[in-house]
Protein backbone atom coordinates (compact mmCIF):
# COMPACT_ATOMS: atom_id res chain seq x y z
CA UNK A 1 0.00 0.00 0.00
CA UNK A 2 1.26 3.24 -0.69
CA UNK A 3 0.54 5.83 1.84
CA UNK A 4 0.77 8.79 0.39
CA UNK A 5 -1.54 7.62 -2.56
CA UNK A 6 -4.32 6.72 0.07
CA UNK A 7 -3.62 9.68 1.73
CA UNK A 8 -4.33 11.67 -1.58
CA UNK A 9 -7.60 9.43 -1.81
CA UNK A 10 -8.64 9.93 1.80
CA UNK A 11 -8.49 13.95 1.53
CA UNK A 12 -10.29 13.50 -2.23
CA UNK A 13 -12.93 11.58 -0.64
CA UNK A 14 -13.42 14.23 2.58
CA UNK A 15 -13.79 17.06 -0.79
CA UNK A 16 -16.30 14.61 -2.17
CA UNK A 17 -18.17 14.02 1.10
CA UNK A 18 -17.98 18.03 2.07
CA UNK A 19 -19.97 18.54 -1.42
CA UNK A 20 -22.20 15.56 -0.85
CA UNK A 21 -22.86 16.50 2.14
CA UNK A 22 -24.18 19.68 1.33
CA UNK A 23 -27.04 17.86 -0.55
CA UNK A 24 -27.32 16.25 2.90
CA UNK A 25 -27.54 18.68 5.27
CA UNK A 26 -29.37 20.97 3.40
CA UNK A 27 -32.41 18.48 2.05
CA UNK A 28 -32.11 17.56 6.49
CA UNK A 29 -32.44 21.05 7.23
CA UNK A 30 -35.34 22.03 4.76
CA UNK A 31 -36.83 18.99 6.23
CA UNK A 32 -36.55 19.84 9.86
CA UNK A 33 -37.59 23.03 9.05
CA UNK A 34 -40.69 21.57 7.24
CA UNK A 35 -41.89 19.67 10.58
CA UNK A 36 -40.10 15.89 9.89
CA UNK A 37 -39.11 14.42 12.70
CA UNK A 38 -35.12 14.35 13.52
CA UNK A 39 -34.36 10.59 12.28
CA UNK A 40 -36.80 10.43 9.02
CA UNK A 41 -35.28 14.07 8.29
CA UNK A 42 -31.83 12.59 8.36
CA UNK A 43 -32.44 9.11 6.87
CA UNK A 44 -33.96 11.55 3.76
CA UNK A 45 -31.05 13.89 3.30
CA UNK A 46 -28.44 10.80 3.72
CA UNK A 47 -30.51 9.06 0.83
CA UNK A 48 -29.81 11.99 -1.78
CA UNK A 49 -26.50 12.04 -0.41
CA UNK A 50 -25.64 8.67 -1.61
CA UNK A 51 -26.92 9.37 -5.01
CA UNK A 52 -24.49 12.41 -5.31
CA UNK A 53 -21.21 10.50 -3.35
CA UNK A 54 -21.73 7.54 -6.21
CA UNK A 55 -20.64 10.29 -8.65
CA UNK A 56 -18.11 12.11 -7.27
CA UNK A 57 -16.57 8.84 -5.78
CA UNK A 58 -16.66 6.96 -9.19
CA UNK A 59 -15.51 9.70 -10.85
CA UNK A 60 -12.87 11.52 -9.22
CA UNK A 61 -11.74 9.67 -5.92
CA UNK A 62 -11.86 6.45 -6.97
CA UNK A 63 -12.03 6.86 -10.90
CA UNK A 64 -9.74 3.89 -11.66
CA UNK A 65 -11.01 1.19 -9.90
CA UNK A 66 -14.30 1.75 -11.28
CA UNK A 67 -15.44 -1.88 -12.61
CA UNK A 68 -16.52 -2.22 -16.22
CA UNK A 69 -19.58 -1.73 -17.49
CA UNK A 70 -22.02 -4.38 -17.14
CA UNK A 71 -22.76 -6.71 -14.76
CA UNK A 72 -19.13 -6.18 -12.52
CA UNK A 73 -20.25 -2.56 -12.85
CA UNK A 74 -23.65 -3.28 -10.90
CA UNK A 75 -22.08 -5.15 -8.21
CA UNK A 76 -20.72 -2.59 -7.48
CA UNK A 77 -22.53 -0.40 -7.69
CA UNK A 78 -24.49 -3.04 -5.14
CA UNK A 79 -21.64 -2.60 -2.96
CA UNK A 80 -21.70 1.14 -3.13
CA UNK A 81 -25.13 0.90 -2.03
CA UNK A 82 -24.62 -1.34 0.81
CA UNK A 83 -21.84 0.89 2.23
CA UNK A 84 -24.24 3.43 2.44
CA UNK A 85 -26.66 1.57 4.32
CA UNK A 86 -24.21 0.98 6.54
CA UNK A 87 -23.74 5.06 7.22
CA UNK A 88 -27.62 5.21 6.81
CA UNK A 89 -28.01 2.94 9.65
CA UNK A 90 -25.46 4.73 11.75
CA UNK A 91 -27.08 8.26 10.64
CA UNK A 92 -30.25 6.50 11.88
CA UNK A 93 -29.07 5.03 15.27
CA UNK A 94 -26.65 8.11 16.25
CA UNK A 95 -29.46 11.02 15.54
CA UNK A 96 -32.42 8.66 17.44
CA UNK A 97 -29.97 8.22 20.45
CA UNK A 98 -28.87 11.87 20.61
CA UNK A 99 -31.77 12.94 20.06
CA UNK A 100 -33.46 10.17 22.90
CA UNK A 101 -30.86 11.80 25.44
CA UNK A 102 -31.72 15.29 24.48
CA UNK A 103 -29.22 16.27 22.27
CA UNK A 104 -29.90 19.07 19.41
CA UNK A 105 -30.58 16.94 16.41
CA UNK A 106 -28.03 19.37 13.91
CA UNK A 107 -25.42 18.31 17.02
CA UNK A 108 -26.87 14.26 17.18
CA UNK A 109 -26.48 14.75 13.03
CA UNK A 110 -23.04 15.89 13.13
CA UNK A 111 -21.97 13.14 15.50
CA UNK A 112 -23.45 10.95 12.96
CA UNK A 113 -21.44 12.70 9.98
CA UNK A 114 -18.27 11.85 11.32
CA UNK A 115 -18.92 8.05 12.00
CA UNK A 116 -20.38 7.57 8.75
CA UNK A 117 -17.61 9.33 6.96
CA UNK A 118 -15.20 6.99 8.63
CA UNK A 119 -17.14 4.15 8.35
CA UNK A 120 -18.26 4.34 4.26
CA UNK A 121 -14.49 5.39 3.86
CA UNK A 122 -13.02 2.43 4.98
CA UNK A 123 -15.99 0.12 3.31
CA UNK A 124 -15.53 1.63 0.41
CA UNK A 125 -11.34 1.59 -0.23
CA UNK A 126 -11.41 -1.77 0.97
CA UNK A 127 -14.49 -3.73 -0.88
CA UNK A 128 -16.02 -1.44 -3.02
CA UNK A 129 -13.43 0.03 -5.00
CA UNK A 130 -11.04 -2.69 -4.13
CA UNK A 131 -7.77 -2.52 -6.06
CA UNK A 132 -8.11 -5.22 -8.37
CA UNK A 133 -5.61 -5.90 -11.90
CA UNK A 134 -8.34 -5.48 -13.97
CA UNK A 135 -9.41 -1.76 -12.48
CA UNK A 136 -6.31 -0.17 -11.79
CA UNK A 137 -4.89 2.03 -14.12
CA UNK A 138 -0.90 1.42 -14.54
CA UNK A 139 0.10 4.04 -12.68
CA UNK A 140 -1.40 2.15 -8.89
CA UNK A 141 -0.36 -1.20 -9.60
CA UNK A 142 1.86 -2.18 -6.79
Amino acid sequence: MNLLREARRFAAYGIASAVTLGFDMGAYLLLLAGGMAAPLAAVCGYSLGIAAHWIASSRVVFSGRVAEAGAARRAQMGLFAASALVGLALTWLIVSMGVAAGLDPRLAKLSAIAASFVATFVLRARFVFAPGELREPMGERA
